[in-house]
């Protein structure tokens, strides 16, 4: 049912559409209206799920995504059954023989805050000030978010408070088809264009079934960091631990010298970790051991890690420190007291990305065309280019003008949005200009 108001605002925008049509002008989507409608698709993954995509709600976002990408003219456009989706903008007649360049960014968000429906927020002229959250208790406050100041005057998109936003990565998914329908409606010249959508890049395996000869790019830039003029090509080393202790159960009245609670031996394994090696405690390029999940009682217990590190050989120290604990507890409290399981995750990019270093050197010009400072930082995390950097496509991070990622507070400004389709339009010219 629609109400007054509704009726309304549909009969305004009905109203504005005829007078564009009228004039024969074409109506260009804002990158941030497109973010709206697609925030209002769940696509959470899975880290539990043995299938590809870890959840089928992604393929509800694909499957639009699919549409409009036939709907702007894209060629090419497939879909594959694990919820991979590839499309092309082939090259403007006379530049065949520029560099494809690839641009990607994934549907899916964390699991977090997902249980029910988005419902995204607008704040016009926000006033740098704390924001309370819809009817929920949370505020978005400057004194946990400094970098809010910034964004006085501008129009922010929030949750209500009670859910993620999902504007990572549904925000670079719109940035990348303003941009596309951008060079068609302005007739910007361009070498050829590959982009893709991923899935399942939150659990870290969002590139593993990427099908890099389709996606046909020289190189790629991943849409998927936070704020507009952010370029990455560091990003941590990365692991995932698991600890599961066999404690030995009896009565505890009668448990001298006999029992051992896998609940106690598990908060021992945490003590033997640096107390100050915390994502709580670290910044830029220091590493952390991360505790993400434990659960336990007296006969059995199991410790969640995820390892962090941009070194190389801190990274291995940090590994060879787990290992060395779960030898000890062994000594201790006897043989098959505890395993550790220590499973790769990805590498820092930066191994690659050295050798090309025009993607680094266009990025940071195409930011200054477009009247953004860049900011080239360290990635404290991991996107889908870590993985396809390694497969043979150089493939550097770029921001969206997202914040807060992963909670309730996370939130992006319109006008920060429409900077980060100035910057890839900026960056298009660049590549065409050398060619």
């Amino acid at each position: 049912m629609v109400d007054t108001l509704d009726m309304c605002y549909i009969i305004y925008i009905l109203y504005k559409t005829q007078k564009k049509l009228s004039r024969g002008e074409e109506i260009i989507m804002k990158a941030y209206e497109r973010l709206l409608n697609y925030v209002k698709i769940l696509t959470p993954s899975n880290e539990n799920s043995q299938t590809v995509p870890s959840s089928d709600c992604q393929f509800d976002l694909a499957r639009v995504l699919e549409n409009e990408m036939k709907e702007l003219g894209l060629s090419d456009v497939y879909l594959d059954d694990k919820c991979y989706l590839y499309g092309k903008l082939p090259a403007t007649k006379g530049y065949e023989n520029c560099p494809a360049i690839g641009f990607i960014a994934h549907m899916d968000t964390v699991s977090d805050f997902c249980d029910h429906p988005i419902r995204p927020i607008l704040t016009k002229n926000y006033n740098g000030e704390a924001l309370p959250l819809g009817d929920s208790s949370l505020v978005l406050d400057p004194k946990v978010f400094p970098h809010l100041s910034s964004l006085k005057g501008r129009t922010l998109i929030t949750s209500d408070g009670t859910t993620i936003l999902g504007a990572d990565d549904k925000a670079g998914i719109a940035e990348i088809l303003t941009m596309t329908e951008r060079l068609i409606h302005e007739e910007i010249p361009h070498g050829p264009i590959s982009i893709a959508f991923t899935p399942d890049e939150e659990i870290g395996s969002g590139a593993e079934y990427f099908d890099i000869k389709r996606f046909d790019a020289d190189f790629a830039y991943t849409l998927d960091g936070d704020t507009e003029g952010e370029i990455q090509f560091e990003n941590f080393n990365a692991c995932k631990a698991e600890f599961e202790i066999t404690g030995f159960n009896v009565h505890p009245g009668s448990s001298k010298d006999t029992m051992i609670n896998a609940s106690l031996v598990a908060m021992e394994i945490n003590s033997c970790l640096p107390s100050m090696e915390t994502p709580r405690n670290t910044e830029d390029y220091e590493g952390f051991y991360h505790l993400i999940n434990m659960n336990g009682d007296v006969s059995h217990a199991t410790l969640h890690y995820i390892v962090r590190d941009h070194d190389q050989g801190l990274f291995e120290a940090k590994k060879q420190t787990l290992r060395l604990i779960e030898k000890n507890m062994n000594e201790k409290w006897g043989d098959g007291c505890v395993t550790l399981t220590i499973t790769d995750q990805y590498q820092n990019m930066a191994e690659v990305i050295k050798d090309c270093p025009h993607l680094i050197e266009n990025a940071k010009k195409a930011c200054e065309n477009a009247g953004v400072d860049p900011l080239v930082l360290p990635i404290r995390g991991g996107t889908d280019g870590c993985q396809l950097s390694f497969r043979g496509l150089p493939c550097p991070n770029l921001g969206t003008s997202g914040h807060a990622y992963h909670g309730p507070y996370e939130h992006i400004s319109v006008e920060g949005m429409d900077m980060c389709v100035d910057i890839v339009v900026e960056l298009i010219k660049l590549y065409t200009e050398g060619c």
